[in-house]
């Protein structure tokens, strides 16, 4: 069995991972010969399939393809509210319900494995909030909520202080995890590379 296909799924987690539309997202990541657009949605859908090897997820986007290729993957679809990145988890975090363990994840971990996700998400399931640091340790990955804890989160630059504040527990991920590697420049993308694309995202960027 691959690292990619995760056996034992943590108990009734739901995955909320936020989407912008291919068309917006990645501004920052430039690869010579590879088109933006389809390479935001690759990255995307392999953070997607990753994830749901290991949770009930729900995807929060408006854009159509993603929402299609989401659905295939497994997961539940719900429409961005449009008011930025935490509306639209606090959108997928209300469709779980508030007696849920809910987790936010963002959707830009190519290299992701199920069994990394996993494994925060058992850690998590001992505190009522917790958060994972990007690879930087300023940004936040993944967010938490246990069953009837008000949901919140507060991403964007500088969020992993933010989330402590709030009351979430960092978890023991490794520096070098890829639940910790997420892509928005070339260079990340290439520390990505290092550890292990995802299908889509490889065959783009080998392609």
């Amino acid at each position: 069995m691959s690292e990619r296909s995760e056996t034992k799924r943590p108990a009734l987690w739901t995955v909320i991972i936020p989407v912008k539309p291919a068309a917006h997202g990645k501004s920052r990541l430039r690869v010579p010969g590879v088109g933006r657009e389809q390479l935001a949605r690759a990255i995307a859908l392999d953070t997607i399939e990753a994830a749901t090897a290991t949770a009930r997820v729900v995807v929060v986007t408006d854009d159509a393809q993603t929402a299609a290729e989401a659905r295939r993957l497994g997961a539940l679809v719900c429409a961005d509210p449009g008011d930025g990145l935490d509306a639209a988890v606090a959108a997928g975090a209300a469709s779980a319900g508030a007696d849920a363990h809910r987790a936010a994840l963002l959707g830009d971990l190519p290299a992701l494995l199920p069994a990394e996700l996993a494994a925060a998400l058992r850690e998590a399931e001992s505190v009522s909030r917790a958060a994972v640091a990007d690879a930087d340790g300023t940004g936040t990955t993944l967010v938490t909520a246990g069953p009837g804890v008000p949901w919140a989160s507060a991403f964007g630059s500088g969020s992993f202080a933010r989330h402590v504040a709030l009351g979430c527990v960092p978890l023991t991920v490794p520096d070098a995890a890829t639940l910790r590697c997420d892509v928005d420049t070339a260079e990340q993308l290439a520390d990505a590379a290092a550890l292990g694309l995802g299908p889509r995202t490889a065959a783009i960027v080998s392609g």
